[in-house]
């Protein structure tokens, strides 16, 4: 199932995709996911092009190192929803777990799109092997997001983090992205 605000982007220009999934659970019914893509044009932008979200029924269980098992086809559910392919994809969480021996979640969807689509990664929390995530920090907070990516420099891709609108420590579109992982509808 899919609701959606969504304007026509069958244009060349760039577009960054902004995605999150977020879980409901319960004892007796399957784990379900809603998988929510805010697009925008430019990094600095603080409203959306268009707001996707797509229920995503039976998801696998957590497992215990293998996170992607779980999000990654939640992602790529929302990504086969968006009209044209972005040009750079934001993700809520790690493109590499260490310095480039693990893989996370960001580089798993980066293989699954043949590598054509530079994939960021923001955490808001450190990983315990984290030390090679750039730190940044925003809107005057002490405490720093964790930059990753694949397809792009490190440096870039958290300058480009950097950039997006917004006063606080989190960009005002990836809260709105978490927000609708958690039921907001689009608007």
């Amino acid at each position: 199932m899919r609701s959606s605000r969504e304007t026509n982007l069958r244009t060349s220009t760039m577009t960054i995709a902004c995605i999150d999934v977020g879980y409901t659970e319960s004892e007796t019914d399957p784990t379900t996911a809603l998988a929510a893509c805010v697009v925008i044009k430019d990094w600095g932008d603080a409203t959306s092009l268009s707001e996707l979200v797509v229920n995503v029924d039976a998801v696998q269980d957590y497992q215990p190192g293998q996170f992607y098992l779980r999000e990654l086809p939640c992602i790529k559910a929302v990504l086969s929803e968006l009209l044209n392919p972005p040009t750079h994809i934001v993700i809520d969480g790690y493109v590499w777990l260490d310095d480039l021996d693990h893989p996370g979640l960001g580089n798993y969807l980066h293989d699954a799109l043949n590598q054509a689509i530079p994939v960021i990664g923001v955490a808001k929390n450190p990983f315990k092997r984290s030390l090679h995530a750039h730190e940044l920090q925003r809107g005057g907070s002490t405490r720093p997001l964790y930059i990753t990516s694949a397809g792009i420099p490190v440096a870039q891709a958290a300058s480009k983090i950097a950039a997006m609108h917004g006063p606080h420590r989190f960009p005002t579109i990836l809260k709105r992205v978490d927000r609708l992982s958690r039921g907001e509808q689009p608007v």
